[in-house]
This record gives C-alpha cells, structure tokens and sequence, in this order.
C-alpha cells in the first residue's frame, strides 16, 4: 500500500536537512537528520571514502557554500518505517556532481537517516 502524501512530505523534509547543510557549507542540519550510527559509502574523486557520517560532516564544512549549488530531491519509496531518497547535486564546491541515496528510518516518529551512499559524476572528478 503506497504511503499518504504528507507522510511523502515528512521525508523530503527531512532530506532538506541534508540539502541546507550542503548548500550553506553547515553540518549543523544534517547532524540532526543523521543517527550517530549513520555510514557513509561512496568514491570522492576516485578514492573509497566509507565509515562513520563524521566525514560527511567534515566535508561540508570544510568545502563551505556556494552560489550556484542546486539540487532536487526523490522520494524513491516509503514502506512503514523505511523511505529511500535519492538527492541529486550540481556544484557542490563549486564543480562536483553528485547522486546520493539516503536510507531514512522512522523512529519514534521522526525520519532519521541511517546511511548514506553516493556517486560522483565521473565527468566532476579530479585526479589527485
């Protein structure tokens, strides 16, 4: 049985945290969208970044803003207690694109993302 609307509403919220945080260049939103447990799995240019989300975090604050950062965020699916985001990026640090999927659980009625995996364009990738 597909999920109402509002309850569509409730986790595209809760995936602006994550947006917000990488637009303003601010941890501090997607800290409280992130469980402390949340994992982090993806290739920044070209290395294996995967563990604790800590990393996103020190990421986004040390990349900062900027001006022409644009995303759009997919509500994939929603079972339950269970919501698959997919968050797409444009200019993130002013030249890397980026497809996220964010896994959210509902607990204690709250959406909380528990794990985040991502992709980096292949055409954004600098060679270090």
């Amino acid at each position: 049985m597909r999920a109402d609307i509002e309850e569509y509403k409730a986790v595209e919220n809760a995936a602006m945290k994550f947006v917000k945080s990488v637009a303003e260049g601010n941890s501090s939103y997607a800290k409280s969208l992130f469980t402390d447990e949340a994992v982090l799995f993806g290739y920044l240019n070209g290395h294996l970044e995967h563990g604790n989300i800590e990393q996103f975090y020190q990421n986004v604050d040390t990349v900062g803003p900027d001006p022409n950062f644009k995303a759009r965020i997919d509500v994939m699916d929603i079972e339950e207690t269970l919501a698959v985001v997919r968050v797409l990026e444009e200019n993130w640090g002013g030249h890397i694109n980026f497809t996220d999927y964010l896994l959210l659980m509902k607990m204690n009625g709250e959406w909380k993302c528990v794990a985040k995996a991502y992709n980096q364009n292949s055409n954004t990738i600098q060679k270090s």
